[in-house]
């Protein structure tokens, strides 16, 4: 259940309340962006009406509760000065790890060149063998920010551990949470303490109730800016590296009110395979993409197989050109006050 206030309520009253709540068998988490009480469970509203500040009561009926679409309509919000949000479409793209200084500068030039706001890169890389390559570290956040102020860009980048939350915070506009840690609770607890926006990444193999309560940890603790990216779960069929489940966009949408975007890089693990998959996402009603591209994808650091040529990526642009009136959202969005 949901408890929303009239107006913000004062401390000594929000006190006397979960004291209250307590004593009747109830934790309770107040949310200050949306000045409500997230209570678990149904309570006896009562033994409430004590309590002027209350406003009213949401009954939720779905295991996330700030997720939820019928805890508000949309989500909405800007980036310096880009709007992101459910009515909008924002397209990310860049390499899977900054590799070096002429890399990282020539897919920035390259983005902006094509009106892309986002840049992504990997400076701390989660690998699968520790002899593969896991990124240049603060090194790679240094030169990715570089490249970004110097066309006009917003970075995008993972969060690999709490211990480099406030590394990372330096550089990045958005914090990706990866597939392995979407389950990390701890740490996404604590990232709703932050006012940046946080990119959540679905597990490998998690059903999307799991998902959207993920996601509620984020939410619960104050930061509203959340995006959800489907990026494809785990197969038993080797031919794909993921089963890219378009389906999912808009099952989220009917569920939620956070933006869902797709990346069908990592959704395929095949460049051949990005394009159809990232039209099909965006017909389906994503919010955005999430691209793999580099200068030259034979020679990529990580992930080689699923990074798009320059070539291949204008070539996708034009396609998704084509086929706006079918995405019926604007990409890209520039914010003004009206």
């Amino acid at each position: 259940m949901i408890i929303f206030f009239e107006t913000d309520i004062n401390p000594l009253n929000l006190a006397q309340l979960q004291l209250h709540l307590k004593q009747q068998g109830y934790e309770s988490n107040y949310i200050s962006s949306e000045n409500c009480c997230i209570v678990p469970g149904l309570i006896k509203t009562e033994s409430l009406k004590q309590f002027d500040c209350i406003s009213y009561f949401q009954t939720i009926d779905t295991p996330f509760q700030l997720a939820s679409k019928n805890f508000k309509s949309e989500t909405q919000f800007e980036v310096n000065g880009i709007l992101m949000g459910t009515q909008y479409a924002n397209i990310i793209a860049g390499p899977c790890s900054v590799e070096s200084e002429e890399q990282i500068f020539e897919t920035a030039a390259f983005l902006n060149k094509n009106g892309i706001r986002f840049l992504r890169g990997g400076a701390y890389k989660p690998r699968t063998s520790p002899y593969s390559f896991r990124g240049l570290g603060k090194e790679g956040l240094r030169l990715l920010s570089q490249a970004a102020k110097q066309n006009n860009l917003n970075v995008v980048t993972e969060l690999m551990d709490l211990s480099l939350l406030d590394e990372v915070m330096q550089y990045a506009d958005i914090i990706q949470i990866g597939s392995r840690n979407m389950a990390n609770f701890f740490m996404l607890a604590e990232l709703g303490k932050i006012n940046k926006p946080v990119m959540l990444k679905r597990g490998m193999q998690a059903r999307v109730n799991e998902w959207l309560l993920a996601a509620d940890y984020i939410l619960s603790g104050g930061n509203q800016k959340v995006i959800l990216c489907e990026r494809g779960i785990r197969s038993f069929d080797p031919l794909s590296r993921n089963v890219m489940d378009v389906a999912v966009i808009p099952l989220v949408q009917s569920l939620s009110h956070l933006p869902v975007i797709a990346d069908p890089s990592h959704g395929t693990g095949s460049a051949a395979l990005v394009a159809p998959l990232a039209k099909a996402s965006m017909v389906a009603g994503a919010n955005g993409l999430m691209i793999e591209i580099h200068p030259n994808p034979a020679k990529a650091l990580s992930d080689a197989h699923q990074a798009m040529s320059f070539e291949n990526f204008e070539l996708l642009l034009k396609e998704l050109n084509v086929l706006q009136p079918a995405i019926d959202k604007p990409i890209d969005a520039t914010y003004s006050i009206a």
